[in-house]
């Protein structure tokens, strides 16, 4: 380690910036975030603080002397960004000084250098690579900030608010952090990180004994289920919410769809528990997934139901939320996105499009009699986009439905299977054609498209670009 990461208070004295351009206006509006008073030696003659805040520019002085002997007298720090060729003198005459120095890009002539930065208010992590690679540092931030929960400031801000007075009642220092840890980890963080702070307030200032609630756990007080979306397969497309309950989880209640991918990113002490099932295979029940939601959170633990795509879009998450509600436990939701929108992206699937496609219908087919319950007579508008979930099986009794309730034979519809995963497969044509479609994508998951919508797509296009340029070689012959 070259560097000591430190974290200076920059309100303490003023900082010399010398410079121009925006590598200075950035290192400018990074210094007025951290609440410094800027003496700022413009190079470029160009004064303009558009973009700064009112309130800011009160801290910032224009110094018309000679920048290549800059005041340092009281200076905590000297920048120099977009400085040119003075920027190697002006390093060494403020090590003579005893000022750290900065000179952007220049190690050689820096003592201190500047981390990526995560700022979640009283919460601050910097990354630092020794000034070697300021891309690398940028992606490792890009990491933390997955993960970090964007209200862990304000959590903080409540204990630094609060340290003071629970010091007063509980004077033993191991017990007091014993309450901190309840506090943090417990229905109190939780409520903060969730947007509740006024709740969190409420219930912290109602603590009667502080040194007993370190102590002992109420009954049910620390248990909680997350039921979260999943997603259609690719980690990355997990949401920060869902990152955070994965990482947060004692146990974890899945799905068969949910990917190896996705379980890997689950904190690495969290007891792991199928409960899922496939087509056509046996499952544990749905009842069954209940009690052992309510069990684990009755016993205090933080629990998560992992589902593949959106709990609320064919994930029976309803039907969860209903029977925590009825056992009185605590438990919140967290989308995911669903494969018909992962479909979209991945293979570029406009579900709606200006005057073409103005409405979307989901439905989900297990089997053939579940498609021949399906109304198909409401679902003949060309100007609707048709989504089948779980359709593969019942796709024979799916084309039957449509054609004879009056839908062209020559619909456009798409079959895309394990999307967003690096095995995603598309298959598309009519919806003349869509038993045989199905057979093209080598299995599931997978749902089905129906609507002009899917000749917009890039696996019609290319099939088009195809089918053209076999024309061309066939007439050459």
């Amino acid at each position: 380690m070259r560097f000591l990461p430190v974290f200076l208070d920059l309100a303490t004295g003023p900082v010399v910036l010398v410079g121009g351009g925006e590598m200075a206006r950035a290192k400018l509006r990074l210094l007025l975030s951290a609440g410094a008073r800027v003496r700022w030696y413009v190079t470029d003659g160009n004064r303009d603080l558009a973009g700064i805040a009112e309130a800011d520019r009160a801290r910032i002085s224009f110094m018309d002397g000679d920048p290549s002997a800059p005041d340092l007298c009281c200076a905590i720090a000297l920048l120099c960004a977009g400085a040119g060729d003075l920027a190697a003198p002006l390093a060494a005459k403020a090590r003579a000084a005893g000022v750290p120095v900065n000179v952007m890009d220049e190690i050689s002539h820096s003592t201190f250098i500047f981390p990526a930065i995560v700022d979640r208010g009283d919460v601050v992590v910097a990354i630092g690579t020794g000034g070697s690679s300021p891309v690398v540092a940028r992606r490792v931030r890009e990491m933390i900030e997955r993960v970090l929960p964007p209200r862990i400031g304000e959590l903080a801000g409540l204990i630094g608010r609060w340290r003071t007075p629970m010091k007063t009642k509980i004077a033993d220092f191991p017990l007091r952090r014993k309450f901190w840890e309840r506090v943090v980890d417990g229905p109190i963080g939780r409520a903060v990180l969730d947007g509740k702070l006024a709740t969190a307030e409420h219930e912290l200032a109602t603590i009667a004994d502080p040194s007993d609630y370190a102590q002992h756990s109420l009954p049910g007080s620390g248990g909680h289920v997350s039921i979260v979306g999943a997603g259609p397969g690719d980690p990355d497309l997990l949401t920060l919410k869902a990152l955070r309950a994965l990482s947060d989880a004692d146990v974890v209640f899945y799905d068969e769809l949910v990917s190896p991918e996705i379980l890997d990113r689950i904190r690495r002490d969290a007891r792991l528990v199928p409960v899922g099932r496939r087509v056509g295979k046996p499952g544990i029940g749905q009842d069954a997934i209940h009690a052992l939601l309510i069990e684990a959170a009755k016993a205090g633990q933080r629990a998560v139901r992992l589902k593949g795509g959106d709990p609320f879009i064919f994930g029976r998450g309803g039907e969860e939320i209903e029977a925590l509600r009825a056992a009185g436990v605590s438990y919140s939701v967290v989308p995911g996105i669903s494969a018909s929108l992962g479909a979209a992206a991945d293979f570029e699937v406009p579900l709606t499009y200006r005057h073409e496609a103005l409405r979307i219908t989901f439905l989900t087919a297990h089997k053939a009699t579940d498609a021949e319950q399906v109304d198909w007579s409401a679902l003949t508008d060309t100007k609707m986009t048709v989504v089948v979930y779980m359709g593969m099986s019942a796709a024979p009794t799916v084309r039957e439905g449509l054609l004879a309730a009056g839908r062209s034979p020559q619909t456009p519809v798409g079959v895309f299977a394990r999307v967003t995963r690096p095995d995603a497969r598309a298959a598309v044509g009519t919806l003349d054609d869509l038993p045989t479609l199905v057979g093209q994508v080598d299995g599931g998951p997978a749902i089905l498209v129906i609507g002009d919508v899917v000749a917009h797509s890039a696996p019609w296009r290319q099939q088009q670009l195809q089918q053209l340029v076999s024309s061309f070689q066939v007439a050459a012959e």
